[in-house]
């Protein structure tokens, strides 16, 4: 039985600043079936509070901690290691997670997080995040989720993932996810919302990412035909639990208890 739902920001509850019709009432019509929610988003460019007010600006109630992202993760991962000052390459809006963690200019950092810095990525910035990384294999890479792209409303858009590709190409380093799909992220999802994985279903618009990740970390899936999805997602072997037109059909899906 589904006790608790994670739902994907973009492309499920809306797209860029546009949102998807009817989502706002399948959320709230979820939370009065007495379902846990959790919004869960590989979105490394915004602080929680700025995704709190543009949820509220499409109808949608929620609190800094009803949503989970990446570097709220891993923050909590590098404090509990204890071992080390991380070197940011994260938008100025999310530094805020790292407090008491980001390594000085003089300092040699034990971890580089690597975000999505959108445009303000250049050669340069990225060479300094592969010297801190070259011949320090104590260094640890972390990224901050492998989402590949995001698509707004003029076109597609290079996220995470290609820097993070490059910077393990050049350097050896194996990252460590603190986005999805990392079966951490999840299971940090799930600690969060008190249930265990087999309890809880993942809603997202990005096969690879948001369904097959949830899969593997033991939770089911629903795949909606909204935001990224492209009808090839359906023909592969590997497929989600369910495939909803959009988040509308939610609360239906958890109404008809077959699940």
């Amino acid at each position: 039985m589904i006790r608790g739902v994670l739902f994907d920001l973009d492309g499920v509850l809306y797209n860029g600043e546009d949102p998807i019709p009817g989502a706002a009432g399948a959320v709230e019509r979820v939370r009065r079936s007495g379902v846990a929610t959790l919004f869960v988003t590989n979105t490394t460019s915004r602080p929680r509070g700025t995704l709190v007010e543009k949820l509220a600006k499409f109808g949608i109630r929620a609190a800094p901690e009803d949503i989970l992202t990446p570097p709220v993760a891993a923050a909590a991962w590098i404090r509990s290691r204890g071992d080390g000052a991380a070197a940011l390459f994260v938008p100025d809006g999310t530094r805020a997670e790292f407090a008491g963690l980001e390594a000085s200019d003089d300092e040699v950092p034990g971890y580089v997080v690597i975000g999505d810095l959108g445009t303000a990525w250049d050669y340069r910035r990225l060479n300094k995040a592969f010297r801190l990384l070259h011949g320090r294999p104590e260094c640890r890479l972390v990224a901050l989720g492998l989402t590949r792209f995001w698509q707004s409303s003029d076109g597609a858009n290079l996220d995470v993932a290609p820097f993070v590709a490059a910077l393990e190409c050049a350097t050896g380093c194996a990252a460590t996810v603190m986005g999805k799909p990392s079966k951490e992220f999840f299971l940090q999802a799930a600690a969060r919302l008190g249930l265990p994985p087999g309890d809880l279903l993942m809603i997202g618009d990005d096969l690879r990412v948001d369904v097959l990740g949830a899969r593997r970390a033991g939770l089911r899936s629903a795949l909606v035909r909204t935001g990224k999805f492209r009808p090839s997602d359906l023909e592969g072997d590997e497929r989600p639990d369910w495939v909803l037109d959009s988040a509308c059909d939610l609360p239906a899906l958890l109404a008809n208890g077959d699940h």
